[in-house]
């Protein structure tokens, strides 16, 4: 069954993302009002060392109320390239410096109300640089074992989804 978006109106917007309404019509002909949120992609990435260890950030999220283990990330901006994006995020969250990145995965995290495409990224070699600009967006950052992702993830260390998607995917990988 195929919900067809007859018109789509903005309701609020800013830099990072709008909030729209859009008039979808059902395959039965009923027409129903649906938010949605339209956001900038999301570039992600980290560093495995030679130890199978993970670059991550212990953090606290406000709006769930939660601490966890993520991987840097950031939207991308105008102009920039994805991959690139990821790298300066990981640099300016962890004060490494990550060396050739590759693809990891595309995910769209909660595609029932967002559009949001997280592209993620690794590397197995970095530079520590110095300081992080950003540190303010964690707690610490950690090497962690990849061997521990999977224990993590099922006592709810890492509640994103795309960031547990993401590790459980590395463990298999490199593991």
């Amino acid at each position: 069954m195929q919900w067809t978006k007859q018109n789509e109106q903005p309701v609020y917007s800013n830099r990072w993302f709008s909030v729209n309404l859009a008039d979808v019509e059902l395959p039965d002909g009923r027409h129903l009002d649906h938010f949605l949120i339209r956001l900038r992609p999301v570039a992600v990435a980290t560093v495995v060392n030679d130890a199978n260890e993970v670059l991550l950030l212990w953090r606290h999220r406000f709006i769930t109320d939660s601490w966890g283990w993520e991987l840097p990330a950031g939207v991308v901006e105008d102009g920039e390239d994805i991959a690139g994006a990821a790298a300066r995020e990981l640099e300016e969250e962890t004060g490494w410096r990550p060396g050739p990145l590759h693809h990891l995965m595309s995910v769209e995290p909660s595609n029932g109300l967002t559009d949001a495409r997280h592209h993620i990224y690794w590397s197995d070699e970095g530079e520590y640089v110095g300081d992080p600009v950003d540190a303010f967006e964690s707690d610490r950052r950690e090497w962690v074992p990849l061997k521990v992702v999977p224990d993590l993830v099922t006592r709810g260390e890492v509640p994103a989804a795309n960031m547990a998607a993401a590790l459980l995917l590395l463990h298999h990988l490199r593991l």
